[in-house]
């Protein structure tokens, strides 16, 4: 694996990790939200990397799916769950939007099967090498 692939998965896995901190007591569901986005986009990101894909600034989960999918087509499954993410990439830290406890459920419920799956396709295609 990449050195900087690496370094994707590790900050992904840092989110995961505060995303299911913040939804302790007392939660903070809008943290929740946006971690757990930040982490499925530094996973896609990971996978682009890993494959010399260009990718721009982008938090449009969308945007990197469509890149993704012919490397990891399951992640097809997860279309409608990732846009609703890309939702909380920026707006949910400004005054205007909130989140609630469901959607930070969901959320962190989506980022951590997606890790599952790159983490599961990274180590496949390191077998392979």
């Amino acid at each position: 694996m990449k050195e900087l692939t690496v370094e994707w998965m590790d900050k992904a896995t840092d989110d995961l990790l505060v995303a299911k901190r913040e939804l302790e007591e007392p939660p903070v569901y809008d943290a929740v939200c946006f971690h757990s986005q930040q982490c499925v986009e530094k996973c896609l990101k990971a996978v682009l990397q890993e494959n010399d894909i260009y990718f721009e600034k982008t938090h449009d989960l969308d945007v990197l799916l469509n890149k993704c999918k012919v490397f990891i087509p399951e992640l097809l499954n997860y279309k409608i769950e990732l846009i609703e993410l890309s939702s909380f990439a920026v707006e949910i830290r400004y005054p205007g939007t909130k989140s609630n406890a469901e959607e930070a459920e969901k959320s962190l419920l989506v980022a951590e099967k997606i890790i599952k799956i790159i983490e599961s396709y990274i180590a496949q295609k390191e077998i392979f090498l």
